[in-house]
């Protein structure tokens, strides 16, 4: 499986952007899903994570109420609605998939699929 973001950019505090995560390769709707985030100099950090079917999701806490994770299984594509942004939330956002059940992914943090990194960052 292959995975390639998009959607990044440079926004102002308050404001919203979309991720995109465009996967090729083997069924996607097979597959959990998740986005991650990392600052230099720290580790990568967990965003949020959805089910195949997309019926379940998952959020850090960090994000919970400002950030929206979906899928579209007939264009193999996942997103993270990102709203009231801060400048905290500046990172490279990474884009993941595991063959895993969501809560097994939640619990061992293990990712099979890894997307290059988009760059997200917020301005105040």
């Amino acid at each position: 499986v292959q995975l390639t973001e998009s959607g990044g950019g440079l926004v102002q505090a308050g404001g919203s952007l979309r991720l995109s995560c465009a996967a090729s390769g083997r069924t996607f709707r097979a597959y959990v899903m998740g986005w991650f985030r990392q600052v230099p100099g720290k580790e990568r950090e967990f965003v949020a994570a959805i089910s195949g079917s997309g019926g379940m999701t998952y959020y850090a806490d960090s994000v919970k109420g400002r950030f929206t994770i979906s899928r579209d299984n007939s264009k193999n594509t996942e997103y993270l609605q990102m709203s009231s942004l801060k400048s905290e939330d500046t990172a490279v956002y990474y884009c993941a998939g595991t063959s895993r059940t969501l809560m097994v992914a939640i619990t061992t943090q293990t990712w099979d699929y890894w997307g290059q990194g988009t760059q997200v960052t917020v301005s105040s």
